[in-house]
């Protein structure tokens, strides 16, 4: 699904098509703790391993604030599962930084008192 999906009579439609090029068979692994490793493993749409293309590991964890959980992911960077349950904790403080990093730019973003373009000259409070 990509864009604003509309059909001709301009009624709001969505293509439930799945991609056939790009399938995954999805194993989850969690200590029912701290979070949950993901191997993704390509297949065909026989369901038979595409060894065309690459497993991969997404890591995800809930980090709770007082708003209440917050979940992050992130793909680690791993070959094997051992690997992977070993990156776990960088990929998530990864992923974490890089939620504060995007709140600070979004709380300079609408603390800025002004706006000023430079074609206008015009500052709008």
């Amino acid at each position: 699904m990509t864009g604003e999906p509309t059909s001709e009579s301009g009624e709001h439609t969505v293509d439930f098509n799945l991609d056939r090029t790009n399938l995954y068979r999805e194993e989850s692994y969690t200590d029912l703790k701290v979070g949950t490793v993901k191997r993704f493993i390509p297949v065909l749409p026989d369901g038979s391993v595409d060894k065309a293309r690459k497993t991969f590991f997404l890591g995800q964890t809930n980090v709770y604030t007082e708003h209440g959980p917050l979940p992050i992911q992130n793909v680690i960077q791993a070959k094997e599962l051992a690997q992977a349950f070993k990156r776990f904790p960088e990929a998530m403080e990864e992923a974490m930084q890089r939620l504060i990093e995007e709140a600070k730019q979004m709380r300079e973003e609408k603390t800025s008192p002004l706006i000023q373009t430079p074609e206008s000259r015009i500052i709008v409070p």
